[in-house]
Order: structure tokens, then sequence, then C-alpha cells
């Protein structure tokens, strides 16, 4: 089976995930509906990829930063 039709394909925006588990067509509509909404930051990434992502964004570092203040040491 081609990786393309495999649901294994996450649009990420700049408001964080936005879908899992497309196909690559899927994520492509996906990505261009979101950009004539006006949404910045689209991309098509892995699942795996934004799983990852999203461990990042909730981090205690990560979230200081969006809240304006320091992380803790």
């Amino acid at each position: 089976m081609n990786e393309l039709n495999e649901p294994r394909w996450a649009v990420l925006s700049a408001r964080g995930c936005e879908a899992l588990g497309l196909s690559y067509v899927e994520a492509a509509e996906l990505m261009r509906r979101l950009v004539r909404e006006k949404i910045s930051g689209v991309a098509i990434i892995t699942d795996e990829a934004a799983h990852r992502v999203s461990l990042t964004e909730n981090s205690p570092t990560r979230q200081a930063r969006r809240n304006g203040t320091r992380p803790r040491r």
C-alpha cells in the first residue's frame, strides 16, 4: 500500500493539531480549507511527528513561553 493512502497524516496549524489519522489527500483538503479560512502555520506531517509536537507543546517550558513567563528551574 502506498504511504500516501495510509491514515498516517496529521494537519497542524498555529492553533495546534487540527486532525490526525488522515490519508494525504484528506490532509491536503483540510489544509486548503484552513488556508482559505486564513489560519496560519498550516502544515501536513506524520501522525508520529504530531504526537511528538503535542508532547513538546505540553512541556512546562513551552507553557511558560506561551504565557509570557519564564520556566521554573
